[in-house]
């Protein structure tokens, strides 16, 4: 299957008065037509820096080294002109908050409408046509009357939907889910799903989507990307990755999860011992290794690679190697 986007060595760092301060480190992905990749780790590990240095949305203060290629197109170092193209008409996102993403004075028809009359044109009756459509598609009923609401007249799921429905409104090729479920109860978190579900069969839209809800990414991923402190540290097929977790870290996350943990007879779950380290305190070793339960002297000196094929890791002491 060939890569609609492809992620090579991508590091990401901020200036501060200290110096500069590394939150992305030497990632590499890759997103095939039609696939879902699920990006997977604790808060602070990294995931929505990376997703947002894809198409260039980080701050000035931000350094971002290696590749980003989308078909064949390549982003880092691209300029603003050739950026703003891509945008939301190549690359789009969803983001994980609607009500701060979406503007309170402009009706949800007119934010989805100047979507299509920047990056294709349209006239203003046609924008409001196809924004009626788009509501359909994303499932929100009365599209036709929903289509002048402001934001704040809708519920959390509907304004979600509404952001989904901003976001493939030209048919992007890549669609970058960032927590799109997050606050919101399980009825609506499966509805949004089976939104994302349908809008990949029939527009054929490759998705990343970023979570910590295992649940979400056994229900909608292809393949999961595991992050760590910046660094990808596993990486498999999702029912692969599922089955046989072979990073300690990836253990830990699974025995944490009440849907995808192992531990459904007993009325408490496994925790991770510790927190995710401080950016500025990273050593050039394992970064997982204070926190792991089977780290080797060698785990404290030099820092794993991820291994390349189709259960990617970097570990020293594999879960189930003695």
């Amino acid at each position: 299957m060939s890569a609609v986007l492809e992620v090579q060595d991508l590091s990401v760092s901020f200036r501060t008065e200290d110096g500069r301060i590394s939150a992305v480190d030497s990632v590499s992905l890759e997103v095939g037509a039609s696939e879902v990749l699920a990006i997977v780790g604790e808060s602070g590990c990294g995931k929505s820096v990376t997703a947002m240095s894809l198409a260039g949305l980080l701050p000035r203060s931000a350094r971002v080294d290696g590749s980003v290629r989308l078909d064949g197109v390549e982003l880092i170092g691209a300029g603003k002109r050739t950026l703003r193209s891509i945008r939301g008409r190549e690359i789009a996102y969803i983001f994980q908050e609607p009500m701060t993403s979406l503007n309170p004075v402009f009706t949800v028809g007119s934010q989805i409408g100047e979507v299509l009359r920047t990056h294709l044109g349209a006239s203003r009756r046609t924008a409001r046509a196809r924004s009626v459509e788009l509501l359909k598609l994303v499932g929100i009923p009365s599209a036709e009357r929903r289509v002048d609401d402001y934001p704040h007249q809708l519920s959390g799921g509907m304004r979600q939907r509404v952001m989904i429905a901003m976001a493939v409104a030209c048919d992007p090729k890549v669609l970058i889910a960032d927590e799109p479920t997050t606050a919101l109860d399980v009825t609506i978190q499966a509805g949004i799903l089976d939104v994302l579900r349908g809008l990949r069969e029939r527009l054929g839209t490759s998705i990343v989507l970023i979570t910590h809800d295992l649940g979400v990414v056994a229900d909608l991923a292809d393949r999961v990307a595991v992050m760590y402190a910046g660094r990808v540290v596993e990486t498999a097929e999702v029912h692969d990755l599922f089955a046989h977790p072979q990073h300690p870290y990836t253990t830990g996350l699974l025995g944490a999860s009440p849907a995808a943990g192992r531990h459904a007879d007993t009325h408490r779950l496994a925790e991770i011992p510790g927190l995710v380290p401080v950016l500025s305190e990273q050593p050039d070793a394992c970064t997982f290794a204070d926190r792991c339960g089977q780290a080797l002297n060698t785990c404290t000196a030099s820092q794993p690679q991820l291994t390349r094929g189709e259960h990617g890791l970097a570990c020293w002491n594999p879960v189930g190697v003695s």
